[in-house]
């Protein structure tokens, strides 16, 4: 069912190099690695042909072109943002102006320390290594969460990736919550507990409680030692659960993130520009804080944490508050700081993959962005509270990285009242602008084109144009409405 669909969607991270740059883009479309593997399927014969594939990443070609060009593009770009033929009319102009002034000084300075710290990322991301998975041997006893509400048939697709992954079955659990649904949710629920009678354990809330109480119902039950959470949209690919469960072999580890692709990313333009924005959010950024053991947020469509962290800040979870309003979402950063404050770190494990679904309409997108602001508004006040109980070296590089990824803000939207300021005036200058941003965002696109050889780059850059042009209004009003806690999208 989901099998067939994840072998359309997906777009392996490497492969072998063609004879053509087109070919190289485009070939790379082609099943999972499991679905070509019956042994992998089955679990069968996995400690005598283990994957390696974490160990050592295969390299071609064209990994080696775009790691150069990468590279050799931040010393341009660090150029280009002091001196250059297409922005330099626009800093003379500028320069007559007494409040342009006070915007664009400042605007030059963080955009000089904004390419210090990516080129920072970039090193970080280039020494990036997944961790080894867990084998059959040594996989701990896990229990899986798939809280759902209204979900339809695809918590059946979600259920059954988990029950059919490749993890011994005397070690697994899984917990599907039916949070109060309307529809056939419940039915569905069912029908995998069917399937899976020694596996699926099915619970249902006769009204609907919210995310943080589905959750909440699997933690308490959960027999293992490390839980992982399952979006009741998503599907996790066959080897993702022994992936996740890798890193607790290190006992500072108390959460780990998985990779978060698009599911649906061929059902309309806003799917596609979302995954390329994913593979550069979850894959790039995650990669990044994970060298320094710092993941942000472990995000809920699939992560994994040591139950008895969990269980010790349980209450305080299930309960918290913001400003004094109940806090019903951003519930996956919320215990990522949890884990914070109990002294624990967080990695990113590329290899456990799962893919979810993405809203196809400009209406269900604003409603996701919105809830995503929120919680990271408030979430990032709350990581202020437990940041001085980070080791020292991790303290010191997640202040900088924090205050000048959040004084990107403030910069855009001043800088965008100067822009329009000047365009006013001289509106030749709107084609300079735009001219910019398609350059930056082409050179952010080597970087999604070194995860995945797919023209789907493309859409990257339209991300680009479509978010400066219709999203801009996402954030200020999502500061202005922090305290407000509806999901939008049920």
């Amino acid at each position: 069912m989901y099998q067939n669909r994840l072998e359309n969607e997906r777009s392996p991270q490497s492969g072998p190099a063609s004879a053509a740059p087109a070919a190289v883009l485009t070939g790379l479309e082609g099943p999972l690695a499991a679905a070509a593997n019956p042994a992998l399927d089955s679990g069968a014969g996995w400690d005598s042909a283990p994957d390696d594939s974490w160990r050592k990443p295969r390299r071609d070609v064209w990994d080696w072109l775009l790691s150069a060009l990468i590279l050799c593009g931040l010393p341009v770009l660090l150029f280009l943002t002091v001196r250059n033929g297409l922005i330099q009319p626009l800093l003379l102009e500028a320069e007559q102006h007494q409040w342009i002034r006070l915007i664009l000084r400042p605007t030059i300075l963080w955009m000089v320390m904004g390419i210090v710290l990516l080129a920072f990322r970039t090193i970080c991301w280039l020494r990036y290594r997944p961790f080894p998975p867990a084998t059959f041997a040594d996989a701990p006893y896990l229990t899986v969460i798939i809280p759902a509400y209204n979900e339809g048939e695809m918590v059946l697709n979600a259920i059954e990736s988990a029950a059919t992954a490749n993890y011994p079955q005397d070690r697994l659990e899984i917990f599907a919550i039916d949070d109060g649904s309307q529809d056939d949710t419940w039915q569905y629920i069912r029908e995998a507990a069917a399937r899976f009678p020694d596996l699926v354990k099915p619970i249902r809330f006769d009204k609907n409680q919210g995310k943080r109480a589905a959750l909440s119902a699997g933690f308490c039950r959960a027999r293992g030692s490390v839980v992982v959470t399952v979006d009741s949209d998503s599907v996790v690919e066959p080897n993702s659960l022994l992936a996740i469960a890798g890193p607790f072999r290190d006992p500072k580890v108390g959460g780990v993130a998985g990779r978060v692709l698009v599911f649906n990313r061929r059902e309309g333009v806003i799917p596609r520009m979302l995954h390329v924005r994913f593979i550069l959010a979850f894959d790039f950024l995650r990669a990044v804080e994970s060298s320094f053991r710092n993941v942000f947020c472990c995000p809920g469509a699939l992560t994994a944490f040591r139950t008895s962290i969990v269980l010790e800040v349980l209450d305080r979870w299930a309960h918290q508050t913001f400003l004094g309003a109940p806090c019903t979402i951003g519930e996956d950063r919320a215990m990522t700081n949890l884990v914070f404050e109990c002294g624990y770190d967080t990695v990113y494990q590329r290899t456990a993959a799962v893919h979810t679904i993405a809203p196809s309409g400009y209406q269900k997108l604003c409603r996701m962005l919105l809830r995503w602001d929120r919680s990271y508004i408030r979430e990032e006040f709350c990581y202020l509270r437990v940041l001085g109980k980070r080791p020292l070296k991790t303290r010191l590089i997640a202040l900088c990285d924090r205050a000048i990824t959040n004084l990107r803000y403030p910069v855009h939207y001043a800088s965008i009242i100067m822009v329009l300021f000047l365009v006013l005036h001289h509106p030749a200058m709107l084609l300079r602008f735009l001219l910019v941003v398609g350059l930056v965002s082409l050179y952010n696109m080597f970087y999604y084109l070194r995860s995945e050889r797919s023209l789907d780059f493309c859409y990257g850059i339209f991300w680009s144009y479509f978010e400066l042009a219709t999203l801009f209004w996402i954030f200020p009003y999502a500061f202005l409405t922090v305290r407000a806690r509806g999901w939008l999208t049920r």
